[in-house]
């Protein structure tokens, strides 16, 4: 997310941001109302914040988030270092701002994510509750998605994941691709969560379609599917424990 009140520095980190494969834009915004809004709604990893806006400064802002993402400061002011760091933020990038110098702050947010090793994630959790999509009767469920005008009939034991692209989501099953208007929070509150897991904010696996998976990615078919660092302990604990048995 980046939150700036001029539009040519939201330009600027907009490009930059399209320039790396490893980072997404999901909230552009002009404020700390609009990115206030944008936190409730989506999963934030990392914010781009400017510190001098209107109404409400970002330090002001940061200072009033319980638990905040990463934080980037962008300024054109040099002043706001020290209580910049004292805040915790990852980086303080001073305006007009260089894409070596933005790729730099980028690279310590990678850097402290490192992967956690299978073994030192703890053996015990809970494995999610059973649905009524249970065997035998899974086999039979199914769900009506509209795609192309129509409501498509899609078996949940054919799904080997499914992806959001916004608005929309991809449904991806050994012999076709469905992509249709849906969020996929919704959907997720629909699928049984003891065959389907939220690996990412843009991902949900099913979890028999596993064929691999390390701290960092599961393999299904042809695909790795990221584990995002916000679900990656809870996701490593339930496919440590099942241990892969249930596929």
């Amino acid at each position: 997310m980046i939150v700036d009140d001029e539009p040519l520095a939201l330009d600027v980190l907009e490009t930059f941001i399209g320039r790396l494969d490893s980072l997404e834009l999901v909230c552009r915004c002009h404020n700390a109302v609009e990115a206030y809004n944008c936190l409730q709604s989506e999963h934030i990893d990392l914010m781009f914040l400017d510190i001098q806006m209107p109404k409400l400064t970002g330090i002001d802002f940061l200072k009033s988030l319980a638990n905040p993402p990463k934080v980037i400061f962008t300024t054109a002011y040099r002043d706001y270092a020290v209580e910049g760091f004292e805040l915790n933020v990852v980086d303080y990038l001073l305006k007009p701002i260089a894409f070596d110098r933005f790729l730099k702050a980028v690279s310590k947010v990678t850097a402290a994510e490192q992967p956690v090793p299978a073994a030192a994630v703890p053996a015990t959790v809970a494995v999610p509750a059973a649905t009524p999509f249970s065997a035998p009767d899974y086999k039979e469920a199914f769900i009506y998605l509209k795609a192309d005008k129509k409501m498509v009939k899609v078996m949940l034991a054919d799904i080997l994941y499914i992806e959001s692209l916004k608005d929309y989501i991809r449904v991806k099953t050994e012999t076709k691709e469905i992509i249709s208007y849906q969020k996929i929070s919704f959907l997720e509150e629909k699928l049984p969560a003891d065959k389907f897991l939220r690996i990412h904010r843009s991902f949900i696996v099913a979890l028999d379609k596993i064929q691999a998976f390390s701290a960092s990615a599961v393999d299904i078919g042809k695909s790795e599917i990221p584990i995002g660092r916000f679900y990656k302990n809870e996701v490593l604990q339930i496919l440590n424990q099942n241990n892969l048995l249930e596929a």
